[in-house]
């Protein structure tokens, strides 16, 4: 999720320990300028509470501050705050996730209303500076693990319904933020501020809303809440995002995140969305797959935790917006079916190493079509995952698996297993080669040196002796 590289050269005076930290600064998945718009300090509002599931407390129904905490709730999931601030089998919101660095472990911090160990002291000038501007309330600036580049875009009227939410609708939870496992002098934050202020925007004021604007509001969605930057976007050499608007072609044009290339979500007719309807995409947020591809990866948890509770308004309004969004390479030509190789593997005329792998390993599920089966094997023939340049995320389902998301939409979830027992790093690629140049297909060979990397950095299983 994190890659190494060095600050630019406009800040080469800082020490090498400062030039790592800026280094593990950026991770998908996840500073401004002080010149947005403030907002001004309130108390954390007192209003009438009912008990609910596990204990929170939340207002009356007819309460107007209910209507604000609900909204909060629903922002909250859009924006997939769970998605870090929960660790596995951690008590929601509470912390404690570890977040990996070449330099050590990042931990993700308690965001419950406890006053001690918590965010229950904060006031909502507190709450902004950290969300939206990336400084905590002891003025230390926060690692960009938390997105706060993209969430400079929440209008202030969000801010101020998503700290309504965490101060009333949340469970305190008594639990100690645990400290980095980064060693001094890498653990110096104050290169931050640098970054922060060399990266990130400035925060966005409540201007009138154009939410009644089904592209405006979807662009709302993407650029701010739902930072879909963060991961889709390529990283420049001191690891901030290359594009944070659509201004560039780079903004969602594909990035590598925890060893998953994290796709393309622009036009392009091979690997982005050029072939995916707006139905495509929404069906794809709700229920974690569609007739082109299914979830996988990080992208499995962010449909699991966050798009499927998003109602479909939102839903539909972020497909029309992502289908604005002009493709890298406007002189692709789509690619179309070849039933050339389905032939081979049914008449057995193709004895190569990736046809017989594939026959061995893949085709009672995907076919010796490539088709699979609709929304339960995923499609190979043709599918923009499979014709990227890069074959990440490829190598890394073969060996390792993947499982689709649980969803309300989609309960039936399946899994694929992983390989990376079974075969070779030499079987991973012809197989892979094969699958990439088959049905129509058109994506480069992949190399046994690519799939050994891949091995390494997931911690796959060592490949079998033969």
């Amino acid at each position: 999720m994190i890659r190494k590289t060095m600050m630019k050269r406009s800040v080469g005076a800082l020490t090498a320990g400062a030039l790592a930290l800026v280094a593990v600064a950026v991770w998908a998945q996840t500073a401004t300028a002080p010149s947005g718009a403030a907002v001004s300090p309130v108390p954390t509002p007192a209003v009438p509470a009912v008990t609910v599931q596990g204990g929170a407390q939340t207002p009356a129904a007819n309460d107007p501050q209910a209507q604000l905490v609900k909204q909060g709730e629903y922002l909250a999931r859009a924006a997939d705050c769970a998605a870090c601030h929960t660790a596995p089998k951690g008590k929601p919101f509470a912390g404690g996730l570890p977040i990996a660095s070449p330099i050590g472990t990042i931990y993700s911090t308690n965001i419950t209303p406890d006053k001690d160990t918590g965010i229950g002291s904060y006031s909502l000038e507190d709450f902004d500076k950290a969300v939206r501007h990336g400084v905590a309330k002891n003025g230390s600036t926060l690692y960009p693990a938390m997105p706060y580049t993209s969430y400079a875009k929440v209008r202030p009227a969000d801010v101020k319904a998503l700290y309504a939410y965490f101060m009333n609708g949340v469970q305190p939870v008594a639990q100690a933020n645990k400290s980095t496992d980064i060693p001094w002098p890498m653990s110096m934050r104050w290169p931050l501020s640098i970054w922060r202020k060399m990266f990130a925007p400035a925060v966005v004021a409540d201007v009138a809303s154009t939410d009644n604007d089904p592209i405006s509001r979807g662009r709302y969605l993407v650029e701010g809440l739902g930072h879909c930057s963060a991961c889709h976007t390529p990283r420049g050499v001191a690891l901030q995002e290359k594009a944070l608007t659509d201004d560039s072609t780079a903004f969602l044009s594909g990035g590598v995140v925890d060893n998953f290339l994290a796709k393309n979500l622009r036009g392009d007719v091979t690997d982005g969305l050029g072939n995916w309807s707006e139905g495509d995409i929404t069906a794809f947020l709700k229920g974690g797959r569609n007739d082109h591809s299914a979830a996988f990866g990080g992208m499995s948890d962010v449909v699991q935790h966050s798009t499927q509770y998003m109602n479909d308004d939102d839903l539909t309004d972020v497909a029309k917006y992502l289908k604005t969004l002009k493709p890298v390479d406007p002189n692709a030509k789509a690619l179309a079916y070849d039933d050339t190789v389905a032939k081979a593997l049914r008449t057995g005329s193709d004895k190569s190493n990736g046809a017989l792998t594939f026959l061995d390993n893949c085709a009672a599920c995907h076919r010796s079509t490539g088709k699979g089966y609709t929304q339960t094997f995923p499609t190979l023939a043709l599918s923009s995952t499979v014709n990227t340049a890069d074959p990440t995320s490829l190598i890394h389902i073969v060996l390792r698996g993947a499982e689709m998301p649980w969803t309300k939409a989609a309960p039936t979830h399946y899994a694929m297993p992983g390989f990376d027992d079974r075969l070779t790093d030499q079987d991973v690629a012809d197989v892979l080669t094969f699958v990439r140049s088959s049905w129509g297909n058109k994506a480069p060979a992949v190399t046994s040196a690519q799939v050994a990397k891949v091995r390494k950095a997931v911690g796959a299983a060592p490949q079998p002796l033969r």
